[in-house]
């Protein structure tokens, strides 16, 4: 009998959320779902569907829809119900076609992998939904007229007056809501600063960070130079002729580690004596779990650094909402660069995100999310040390992902392994700029935060299973 739903049915919750999207009700799309797995296969006899409550989180519906459901397939007979076992596929219920099952000759097929675990992107399943939904009433009841008319290329003056409070009190960046730029996140920053002419090359950038990123600046016709990294981050003491350089000052992504203090004061030296500029990526900033987060390097200069966040990883990234903290020579010619009018970032989603930061929503989300995470980067590395002991979690506990040394020249093995067993996630090297000098260690990049809580524990598990022995 299959003991659980996470070993064999992982990826049914994106089936059903493509499921219940087609309409006809909510109650009988899932009722319908879980049938077509049943017949499917996908749901094998004996398989335990999760608690009703974690299903309803995972897929956004009333727990009442999904008891519901249950009842309903338990009285026709495709489940069953019993105080302390939960509810399972009844075992007389058979998918359609042969009986006999044959045995996979290579990595599960499907929509997509069991387990993801790349990095990135938080749970999906802990939007705060009701929060949100009370700010965006709010904000849309509070809207004077003018704010449904054209847009100010520099976003709604209710959100930067917010962002410029929120982000002196937590990142402890010094700035004014003129001197704040709204824009639709980091990439759309990098296209302004950058296809637009603002700023040219060439960039020094750290020999390791996103793939995406370096494409968007050639496409600029920026020329990106590598700065070899170490325990203390990147080595600053290389910047020579570039005139600006991007650094993730409190996460370095993706190998985990923060700028040295000591590095920090002297990348904000060397732009003041060569008249030079600092991106600072704050992509994960709020998220330190041994300590409190470590300020924004902006606060030590603020007409030498540009801050650029948003809130794909601590909200979601689907609402396309990020900002570009300024000097104030630079304003005019960013707003220049973005046009006349707002073309990007949706004018309720700015008001709607200004509400539920002044109200504390914001706050609030923040530190509850904090405590899954790290409670997510304590699993993993428990899970580690019981089955992998070999291998090492490097980097601060922060952000959304962590790396794993491994042993010289396994790296591709690995990630193969894990692809056969429905693991998605990346290598290290992935990552790695091609012009880098310093030495390649071999390494995995694991996304801790993708997975829906019930199926964390069998991500796991799939995990340590592809993992090189010692």
């Amino acid at each position: 009998m299959v003991d659980s739903w996470v070993n064999s049915a992982e990826s049914i919750g994106a089936d059903l959320h493509l499921e219940l999207a087609g309409g006809g009700g909510r109650r009988a799309a899932l009722i319908r779902a879980l049938r077509e797995a049943v017949r499917g296969g996908r749901l094998a006899p004996g398989t335990r569907l999760p608690p009703y409550r974690s299903l309803a989180a995972d897929l956004g519906v009333a727990r009442n829809t999904v008891a519901d459901a249950y009842a309903e397939l338990v009285a026709e007979g495709w489940l069953t119900a019993r105080q302390g076992s939960g509810t399972r596929v009844a075992e007389r219920v058979e998918p359609l076609g042969s009986t006999t099952r044959v045995p996979r000759k290579g990595p599960p097929r499907g929509r997509g992998p069991r387990h993801d675990l790349r990095q990135g992107t938080p749970d999906a399943s802990a939007f705060p939904r009701a929060a949100w939904a009370a700010s965006y009433r709010r904000a849309l009841t509070r809207a004077p007229n003018e704010a449904f008319g054209p847009g100010d290329p520099a976003g709604r003056v209710e959100l930067r007056e917010a962002l410029a409070e929120y982000l002196a009190r937590a990142r402890g960046v010094r700035t004014e809501p003129s001197r704040i730029v709204v824009c639709s996140g980091f990439a759309h920053a990098l296209r302004l600063l950058f296809h637009g002419r603002v700023l040219r090359g060439p960039l020094a950038v750290e020999s390791y960070g996103l793939g995406f990123h370096r494409e968007l600046l050639a496409a600029a016709s920026v020329r990106t130079v590598p700065l070899p990294l170490d325990g203390d981050g990147a080595r600053v003491d290389g910047l020579d002729r570039e005139r600006a350089v991007l650094l993730t000052p409190a996460h370095q992504f993706p190998t985990g580690g923060p700028l040295h203090p000591e590095r920090r004061a002297a990348v904000v030296d060397w732009a003041r004596a060569r008249g030079g500029l600092v991106l600072e990526d704050d992509y994960d900033g709020e998220f330190r779990y041994d300590r409190r987060p470590v300020g924004a390097v902006q606060g030590l200069d603020p007409d030498r650094v540009v801050l650029l966040g948003s809130v794909s990883k601590s909200l979601s990234p689907a609402l396309r909402l990020g900002w570009m903290v300024l000097p104030e020579r630079l304003v005019d010619a960013v707003r220049e660069a973005k046009g006349e009018r707002e073309a990007w970032a949706s004018v309720p989603d700015q008001l709607a995100l200004a509400d539920f930061v002044v109200s504390g929503a914001y706050d609030r989300h923040v530190r509850r999310m904090r405590q899954r995470y790290r409670a997510r980067r304590d699993r993993l590395v428990a899970a580690l040390a019981a089955h992998a002991p070999h291998i090492e979690v490097t980097g601060i506990a922060a952000g959304l992902h962590a790396v794993l040394r491994l042993p010289p020249g396994t790296e591709r093995s690995a990630v193969k392994a894990a692809a056969w067993r429905g693991v998605a996630l990346d290598g290290l090297a992935e990552f790695r700029h091609p012009e880098a000098r310093e030495d390649a260690p071999d390494g995995l990049v694991v996304g801790y935060a993708t997975p829906p809580e019930h199926a964390y524990g069998a991500a796991l598990e799939a995990l340590c299973g592809a993992l090189p022995p010692e």
